[in-house]
Order: structure tokens, then sequence, then C-alpha cells
């Protein structure tokens, strides 16, 4: 019920030796310039309790990115306002990109990945996360992502 990215989509592996980048589990940097966290968009499945995600990279001003990072490991850091970013995971399972939809990064419990709301736009994958998927698109999506370039897609 989980697929996640494991990098920025501008993230280039040569960049793992560069001394102004980093690549954690959480945490992107670029060049110094261009900073990311790691948060999961969440949707609802439809006639269940479960919950469908989508693990993805979402780039953040230097100021939030600071700030995050300066609360990471701080109890109570949940009670801060949303940061504003742009998503910087591409999910091909959608009709159109999801590169650069607008979004706004909850900060959760010390701990816990960050919830990424996106902007409620008629975008495809911000109609699901408003609405909700069933269990045939959930199959859908995994059949997707374990078999690209198969049949199914939407």
């Amino acid at each position: 019920m989980n697929y996640t990215a494991e990098a920025p989509a501008v993230w280039d592996p040569a960049f793992a030796d560069v001394d102004d980048c980093l690549l954690s589990a959480d945490q992107c940097v670029i060049r110094g310039q261009h900073y990311f966290v790691k948060g999961l968009i969440e949707i609802p499945v439809l006639g269940s309790d479960d919950v469908f995600s989508w693990g993805v990279w979402v780039s953040l001003s230097r100021e939030n990115f600071s700030r995050a990072a300066d609360l990471w490991d701080t109890p109570g850091r949940e009670a801060e306002q949303p940061y504003f970013g742009w998503l910087t995971t591409g999910l091909p399972v959608y009709p159109s990109t999801t590169l650069n939809l607008k979004t706004y990064v909850h900060t959760r419990p010390v701990g816990e990945r960050p919830f990424v709301e996106l902007e409620p736009t008629d975008h495809p994958l911000a109609v699901e996360q408003r609405t909700g998927i069933g269990l045939d698109r959930v199959r859908e999506i995994a059949a997707a992502v374990l078999h690209p370039g198969s049949r199914g897609q939407r």
C-alpha cells in the first residue's frame, strides 16, 4: 500500500560524491541551492480503513528546509505551520505530469514522515487524495509500478 521514490527527480547519482550535495532517506540537498524533504501523499482506500501512500520528494525554500532540519528531532515539531513546496517526484501512472504540483508539507511527530497535501486542483492525483480510490485502482497502480509499460495505466 506504499510506493516510494528513492530520490527527487532532479537527483543525479553523480551528485553522491559532491561536497555540497546530500541524499539521505529523508532529506536531499543539491549543490547547496536546492532543498528537498521526503513525505507521504496519502490516499484513502474506499470501503476500508486502509490508506495508500506515495513516498515522494518535495522541494522547500532554503528557509523552510533549515527550519524543518532544525526541528527534525524536536518533540512537538508537529505544531509547525505547513511548509509550501513543489512536488519533485514523477508518478508515471497519471496521464499528466506530477512534477511541480503545489504542495503543503505538514510536519508530524518525531519519527514520522511528513504528510504532503496537494493543492486541491483537478489533477488526477489531487482528486484521488481528496476523494479516495478503490481497491481496483490500488491494483492498477501496483501493476503499473511493478510492470512499467504494461497496459492498464490510466
